[in-house]
């Protein structure tokens, strides 16, 4: 969609409407001649690109106090806004390829739109583009799992560096047959999430061989948490004295 805005309409035109897709936005002027070059390109791309991102055109000579909140100092300007936020920018009239590039940049890759739909052929082509991805390897290996096909998951997981999801989970797998641990994992799938915390935690104390897996069992729990979340802080203070 492309269209014009405002100071009046600015807030629900970008603002709130780049919460659902990308918004660029279009600083210009009716004098300023790299501007009548730019605009035709960005709104023959943007409407290549069907839908998936919006243009919206201020002028900045009647919406003054805009540009200078947004500290438009050379036009033509252009902003990118998602979620809310600027997350892209450029000043000047720019060839074709690179305005290309530039909105291309906004949009979802190939892989980004497997993960959003979530099933397992489309996390697994996923994996397929980007074996490392965790946001694609971790809830495959948790359909894997709730089928018993343990070594699969594991496997899956072993590909994915840095995600203390995937290094969490891929413990649990390795622990999880443990009768011993069977309370406390029972407790996390119940909801019981202090509980299990508190059970695997204390595991750690009493049982040094297993000690690293553990900590990553508990650290992708307290992952899934959030940093802020009271459970989270506490369990933290917990797992720091039972290590150290």
């Amino acid at each position: 969609m492309i269209f014009d805005t405002t100071e009046a309409t600015f807030e629900q035109d970008v603002i709130e409407r780049s919460r659902e897709r990308p918004v660029v936005v279009d600083f210009w002027a009716d004098w300023c001649g790299p501007c009548r070059q730019l605009t035709p390109v960005l709104e023959r791309l943007v409407t290549e690109r069907e839908g998936k991102v919006d243009l919206a055109k201020l002028d900045t000579d009647a919406n003054q106090s805009l540009a200078a909140a947004f500290r438009i100092q050379g036009i033509p300007a252009v902003k990118a806004f998602k979620d809310g936020r600027v997350v892209a920018e450029f000043v000047g009239a720019q060839p074709p390829p690179r305005v290309q590039a530039f909105l291309d940049s906004l949009l979802p890759s190939e892989a980004d739109e497997l993960v959003g739909a979530g099933d397992e052929a489309s996390l697994r082509a996923a994996l397929a583009l980007e074996p490392s991805r965790a946001d694609a390897a971790v809830p495959l290996a948790r359909l894997l799992l709730g089928r018993g096909e343990k070594d699969e998951a594991l496997e899956v997981l072993d590909n994915v560096a840095g995600s203390f999801a995937a290094e969490g989970l891929a413990a649990r797998i390795r622990l999880e047959d443990d009768p011993e641990l069977a309370a406390a994992f029972a407790a996390l799938d119940a909801g019981e999430t202090e509980r299990g915390l508190d059970a695997l935690i204390a595991a750690i104390a009493r049982d040094g061989d297993r000690r690293d897996d553990l900590r990553r069992a508990v650290v992708g729990v307290l992952d899934d948490l959030g940093v802020d979340h009271p459970l989270a802080r506490e369990s933290r203070r917990k797992l720091a004295s039972a290590l150290y």
